[in-house]
């Protein structure tokens, strides 16, 4: 008789059905050296991960919202729709940082894409607040910030969104990125610090204290080490072709896009930030017939997931 062969050991932890919807993130995420810090540290400061990972969600206000100074905006959002900031940091995305998090969607990137966003992400610092609905949900937090939120597409936003008042620039110039799900918030929080930053943050959303106020000292600190930009398009067009012109490279038939592609063919050197408005408005940002590896789900999904799961307690 042929020995059995053994069980193949794991892989890295378990991840709860009540931490996402999707059977291949809690694979995924089990694996991943991101999730299991998060996981493990927030652990260590409570015997409730599930029950916080639940009751909190994360914002990210990313350089194109500094240097278009919409930070104040975004924070009295919040508020408004009655989310109280119970922590808040500064994070650098550094290119290895922009890969981490959006590893599992990047593979729809174009080179394009890629390329303006390694122009504007390390730019200026950006700002990550963590934050607790007011009221009781019957999803998860993160899942409600999202909705609310507004998504990718600027044509597709609509009135009240968090993306429609801070600016429908274009898809790279969001502004604004919140973490998908329960399990996403952990992982995205370990990207973003180190142990130590992370635990200051952490127990500061334990704590549940309003941290608001210090939410708009970063602001301040972030808007004094940047200059303001327009992230407006036809502005940014006329100084680019002033720009291209200046070179002896001008063409009054042009397209944007052409202007574009010639200026990085002949090594003209372009404003980074005016390259980015016009270039997120010509260039292709998403592969053709492509889906992202992992994926969120919707206020509905999650709806229909936690009645087949034990729902966890607030």
């Amino acid at each position: 008789m042929t020995p059995a062969h053994p069980a193949e050991p794991p892989h890295g932890i378990p991840v709860s059905p009540l931490l996402t919807c999707h059977p291949a993130k809690q694979r995924l995420y089990g694996a991943d050296t991101y999730y299991q810090e998060g996981y493990e540290q927030l652990a260590a400061l409570t015997g409730d991960v599930t029950g916080f990972a639940h009751r909190h969600a994360a914002l990210l206000l990313k350089p194109d919202a500094v240097v278009a100074r919409r930070l104040d905006a975004a924070v009295d959002w919040l508020a408004e729709h009655g989310f109280r900031i119970v922590g808040a940091a500064v994070t650098r995305l550094t290119r290895t940082m922009i890969r981490s998090l959006w590893y599992f969607q990047w593979n729809l990137a174009t080179p394009y894409r890629r390329r303006l966003a390694a122009l504007f992400l390390e730019d200026a610092d950006a700002l990550v607040l963590v934050v607790r609905p007011e009221r009781d949900l019957d999803v998860p937090a993160s899942v409600e910030l999202t909705r609310l939120k507004g998504p990718t597409d600027p044509d597709a936003r609509q009135p009240g969104q968090l993306r429609h008042l801070l600016g429908r620039h274009s898809y790279l110039l969001n502004l604004v990125h919140t973490p998908d799900e329960p399990a996403d918030v952990l992982r995205e929080l370990a990207v973003h610090f180190d142990d130590t930053a992370r635990d200051s943050l952490l127990r500061s959303a334990l704590a549940d204290e309003d941290r608001t106020a210090h939410a708009l000292e970063l602001t301040g600190r972030l808007y004094a080490a940047t200059k303001p930009r327009d992230l407006d398009f036809e502005p940014a067009v006329e100084r680019l072709a002033d720009a291209v012109a200046r070179h002896g490279c001008a063409d009054p038939a042009a397209t944007p896009r052409t202007m574009l592609e010639t200026a990085w063919e002949r090594g003209i050197d372009l404003d980074p930030w005016d390259t980015v408005i016009v270039g997120s408005k010509v260039l292709p940002m998403r592969q053709p017939g492509r889906a992202p590896v992992l994926d969120g789900a919707d206020a509905g999904t999650w709806r229909r997931h936690l009645a087949t799961v034990r729902a966890p307690r607030n």
